[in-house]
């Protein structure tokens, strides 16, 4: 009986791992499958992307050896079934464009995506919340209505436009930052060409996060529990700090990994607008340039960073808060 605790909770823990690996399994597929019919069924011809204008000058016979060793002869089953064989064996094809492994092009560029994003992520959260504590602390002042007035024109420019402003401002008229690219010559200069994507991303997102963490903190706030420790002689900012931002942290935490596919389409759309090299820049140029393989790894990766941030986020508001879980647990025991 002692040893049937610590036996059934590794057991659980098992089970529940089986089960996200499940779903993260049987979501990317679906993914693949949708990408891949739309990719396949988009107007375009990917003999472009990999002989240039040379297609034109093509005979028919040239055309249809061209189409037969690529693997575009073939239904779109049989190509869907080659290109999932060879992913599974961590083989994603060849890029079209760059005339090598998709993999390896990519290897290339995601740790531009990823510190972009990072960077943007960590300062949405902290603005975020700090936002959020100041207009309930000032709730209904004219300082919090000033606030959310800029925060909603804010949230309402899209990134591309503020991102242009951004260029105009502090890299045409000032020439303070540049305005493309993510290293000057020689390896150096990576936080000033990461300045402007991180704040044209930031300043497009910011307030939509504040806000969703604003409501949750003003409505902790008005609970009962806030009187007794009025009570007890508590300030305004020993009982938001104590106890108000601690039981708002899991759904501020489910907010941000709610909010992360809207992070990663904006950081996408920006390094467009910057030339910034990273995966959004080799989405928009594989979808352009029908780039087969390598919209089809894009799109896996993006999918696969989106399911396991929510998985994540769902593992740490379970730890933060074990109510979750134990309610959890009881409406699977209640359909069981």
């Amino acid at each position: 009986m002692k040893h049937s605790g610590p036996a059934s909770g590794a057991a659980g823990t098992t089970t529940y791992i089986l089960k996200k690996a499940g779903q993260l399994i049987l979501t990317l597929i679906a993914l693949s499958l949708i990408v891949f019919l739309v990719s396949r069924l988009a107007p375009g011809d990917p003999l472009k992307a990999y002989y240039g204008e040379s297609v034109e000058k093509m005979s028919a016979a040239q055309l249809d050896y061209a189409r037969q060793r690529l693997g575009l002869n073939d239904s779109l089953m049989t190509q869907y079934i080659k290109w999932a064989m060879g992913a599974l064996r961590g083989d994603f094809g060849i890029s079209y464009i760059y005339k090598q492994p998709a993999l390896q092009v990519v290897s290339r560029v995601y740790g531009n995506t990823l510190l972009l994003t990072g960077v943007s992520f960590v300062l949405l959260f902290i603005l975020g919340l700090f936002l959020a504590v100041f207009c309930v602390r000032h709730e209904g002042r004219p300082a919090d209505r000033l606030i959310c007035k800029i925060g909603v024109a804010a949230n309402s420019v899209p990134e591309f436009f503020v991102a242009l402003i951004l260029i105009l401002i502090f890299s045409v008229s000032l020439g303070i930052l540049p305005q493309s690219g993510a290293h000057s010559l020689g390896g150096g200069g990576t936080l000033s060409h990461l300045a402007l994507p991180v704040c044209a991303i930031v300043l497009s997102h910011l307030w939509y996060c504040a806000y969703l963490m604003r409501n949750k903190l003003s409505d902790e706030v008005r609970k009962e529990y806030i009187l007794l420790c009025r009570v007890k002689g508590l300030t305004q900012r020993q009982i938001l700090y104590r106890h108000c931002m601690k039981n708002i942290m899991p759904a501020a935490v489910s907010i941000m990994a709610i909010f992360l596919p809207h992070l990663l389409g904006g950081a996408y759309v920006v390094e467009m607008v910057f030339s910034y090299p990273g995966l959004g820049e080799l989405g928009v140029e594989s979808a352009q340039y029908r780039d087969y393989n390598m919209l089809m790894l894009i799109s896996l990766i993006t999918g696969a960073a989106v399911i396991l941030a929510n998985m994540i986020a769902q593992v740490i508001n379970e730890t933060l808060d074990p109510r979750i879980k134990y309610e959890k647990a009881g409406e699977e025991a209640q359909w069981d």
